[in-house]
């Protein structure tokens, strides 16, 4: 899963729970996230491009993990 972006990302079905892990190291829960769209962002070609209209601002989030080095 190339991305300049995204490292990883992985989805909890059972709580609609998508987790994403950028690249910077900092790690976010995005809550509410319809399974149809998680096969959408999984299937696109770019993550980052997708997630900024689909996934950002879309759905409640937080921060659960911070990069390293960051303050």
């Amino acid at each position: 899963m190339p991305s300049s972006v995204i490292r990883s990302f992985r989805y909890d079905p059972e709580a609609r729970r998508l987790r994403i892990v950028f690249t910077s190291g900092d790690v976010y829960d995005y809550d509410r996230v319809p399974p149809e769209l998680v096969e959408d962002f999984r299937a696109s070609r770019s993550k980052g491009r997708f997630f900024g209209p689909h996934i950002r601002d879309a759905f409640p989030y937080r921060r659960v993990g911070r990069g390293e080095g960051r303050p």
